[in-house]
């Protein structure tokens, strides 16, 4: 994939429908190797659309990576930040087909970016089994195994990390 046919930019709640195909491919393609079948499905099951709008709403910022994906333009993946107060959230999903091609790492470098214009000062999240590589290749140190329970009530086994962002600036 070159990256320099991949556009990147600020997520709208138009968007909201194509992220979550995304966001079903991901766990679909690479959530296999890590975890059962039936965490899966009820994992991608939790999916919608919707969940992103509400995010928005609420003041959570995506970007996304958009370019031809099966003769159109699609979402390759998005990234996201959660501004709270200082110790914020964030997170990178991208297709499987999109994986280790360099759009995961465009996306968190704007999230992080993000983060940084906001004042953060640390990041913390819940990667997945199979994020857990590509956070630490960021900076993230594991804090401990931990779980994330989601509204279908599928439990999914993640990891908490954090990142400490030196010399951040207030935007």
């Amino acid at each position: 994939m070159n990256l320099s046919q991949v556009e990147m930019r600020r997520a709208t709640p138009d968007d909201t429908p194509a992220m979550a195909l995304a966001h079903v491919d991901s766990i679909r393609s690479l959530g296999p190797a890590f975890y059962a079948a039936d965490l899966v499905d009820g994992w991608a099951a939790a999916v919608s659309p919707d969940m992103y709008v509400r995010a928005m709403a609420a003041g959570e910022v995506f970007f996304i990576a958009v370019a031809p994906l099966d003769g159109h333009s699609g979402v390759l993946g998005f990234s996201s930040h959660v501004p709270a107060g200082g110790d914020d959230r964030a997170s990178v999903y991208v297709r499987g087909s999109a994986a280790r091609q360099g759009v995961g790492s465009a996306l968190w470098r704007l999230a992080e970016a993000h983060a940084r214009e906001q004042g953060a000062r640390a990041i913390t999240l819940e990667a997945s089994l199979p994020g857990i590589g590509f956070y630490r290749t960021h900076g993230f140190v594991e804090i401990e195994p931990c779980e994330v329970r989601l509204r279908s009530g599928v439990s999914v086994p993640c990891v908490l990390m954090r990142k400490e962002l030196a010399g951040t600036t207030a935007g």
